[in-house]
């Protein structure tokens, strides 16, 4: 039997809804899936994600871009937020990611089954989203991380590579630490005849399981290292982050809209300050480690 495309339409945006049947298991997994009436950042850049979990739409004429896909039951939220802007899902191109933990990126199969969109991440980050099980090199590997749908095929990734969904143009920065393939973005976002630099940066802190030390893997530490030195550099006029909370942006909103400061988004030292901050938290991590050896 041929199905009309209304029909597969109407089966497809199910799919979301059926994988929030099964709610994950956290200790802080409801607070993070809390919903966020979604908003405009700048230009044609939105945020779609939860209220402790960012998801990022980029918009064109010719296909929505969204990086990252938060929880698994968070998949039918981003949609609904998609939807409530004024897009389709149906319309995504193609979904990146930042890491691969389960609460940034349990969600990309049910929005890639939804949307039909390429999914494309680093080489390290593809196997996990491929089989949806944490990496025995992951520094969390030993923390509970609950498993998720896994995407049939990704992608692979090169540093600095530049993809593209119509005149948009979407940078990929390796920025290995907080797993070794995380990866931060940059595009360039404009409104009228002002265009601004957009940077989604991975998270950057050394956080792991307490049989991990980040001092017997000293191919990991070099990778933050270079990690903040790639965000150090990044052209940077809007931070964005993962967990909104690190780049203030939901604080950065409320001072837009209520507090009367149209461009309380853009601070063009906020990359800076994100790497010194990792920095400094790394390095109080390793002097830890040392003392307590």
């Amino acid at each position: 039997m041929r199905l009309r495309p209304a029909f597969l339409i109407l089966m497809l945006a199910a799919v979301p809804a059926a994988a929030d049947q099964a709610v994950t298991q956290c200790a802080s997994c409801a607070a993070w899936n809390v919903p966020q009436t979604p908003f405009r950042i700048y230009g044609n850049t939105y945020y779609v994600g939860t209220h402790e979990l960012s998801a990022i739409l980029i918009a064109s004429n010719q296909g929505l871009v969204l990086i990252d896909g938060a929880l698994t039951e968070s998949a039918a939220q981003i949609a609904g937020n998609i939807r409530a802007l004024g897009f389709r899902p149906e319309e995504i191109k193609l979904i990146v990611n930042s890491h691969v933990h389960f609460d940034h990126a349990a969600g990309i199969a049910p929005l890639q089954r939804l949307s039909g969109a390429k999914v494309a991440a680093s080489p390290w980050s593809a196997q996990v989203l491929g089989r949806g099980t944490p990496a025995a090199d992951d520094p969390q590997h030993d923390l509970a991380q609950p498993p998720y749908a896994g995407v049939p095929k990704v992608e692979l990734l090169q540093d600095n590579q530049t993809l593209q969904v119509g005149p948009l143009a979407l940078t990929a920065h390796f920025t290995p630490g907080h797993t070794p393939g995380g990866t931060s973005w940059s595009w360039t976002s404009c409104e009228k005849d002002r265009c601004l630099h957009m940077a989604y940066a991975d998270s950057l802190t050394a956080v792991s399981a307490d049989s991990y030390r980040f001092t017997d893997h000293p191919d990991l530490v070099a990778g933050f290292e270079k990690s903040f030195a790639v965000i150090d550099t990044l052209p940077c006029d809007i931070l964005l982050t993962p967990h909104p909370g690190f780049s203030n942006t939901l604080q950065r909103l409320e001072a837009r809209d209520k507090g009367g400061k149209p461009d309380a988004f853009i601070d063009a030292s906020a990359c800076k300050k994100l790497a010194q901050a990792s920095r400094q938290g790394l390095a109080k991590r390793i002097a830890q480690e040392k003392s307590a050896r």
